[in-house]
């Protein structure tokens, strides 16, 4: 296996309340956290995945599982590949016919099958040292590069409009 590849495993899906995104947290060893933003009906084949719902017709996801093992098709495991212009790229590595394949893939996608065939997932370092981020002792998420400012202006614009005046103390919400 290659020593560049780091395995991780799937922290959480994190709802985000600005956008109908979903985030897909892959978390490594040692407790560095890779935040992916992936769509909602993604989010939702990897959440029946991993809860080991059934559903009564097959997902596409699930049609895809379906047709690999139909060819003899056998993923041994995905890669998070590269990030490139805040796009994240994935492979998924199977073995057909004797011969190992690549296949392009998104990270949502990849991850969806994973879990499916039971595949280790892992993530090329240069993709963690560039995104990952890293709880710090007082709970604040630092990231493992340095992080260009204006990335982190929608965030900081969304916290400042924020009123948070009286959370925690039991009132309830009043309408003006």
């Amino acid at each position: 296996m290659n020593p560049n590849l780091i395995p991780v495993s799937i922290d959480s899906i994190r709802v985000s309340l600005v956008t109908p995104h979903r985030i897909v947290v892959l978390k490594d060893d040692t407790e560095r956290f890779l935040p992916i933003w992936i769509g909602p009906f993604e989010a939702d084949a990897i959440r029946i995945a991993l809860e080991g719902n059934q559903v009564a017709r097959p997902l596409t996801h699930d049609l895809f599982k379906n047709l690999l093992t139909e060819i003899g098709g056998t993923p041994t495991h995905i890669i998070v590949t590269d990030l490139r212009d805040e796009t994240f790229f994935a492979q998924i590595v199977m073995q057909l016919n004797g011969k190992e394949i690549d296949l392009d893939s998104r990270p949502s996608d990849a991850i969806a099958l994973a879990i499916r065939f039971q595949v280790p997932i892992y993530v090329d370092a240069s993709v963690m040292k560039q995104a990952s981020i890293r709880k710090s002792q007082d709970t604040e998420a630092e990231t493992e590069a340095p992080v260009e400012e204006e990335k982190l202006d929608a965030f900081r614009d969304l916290f400042e409009d924020l009123d948070l005046d009286g959370l925690g103390k039991g009132d309830s919400p009043k309408e003006d």
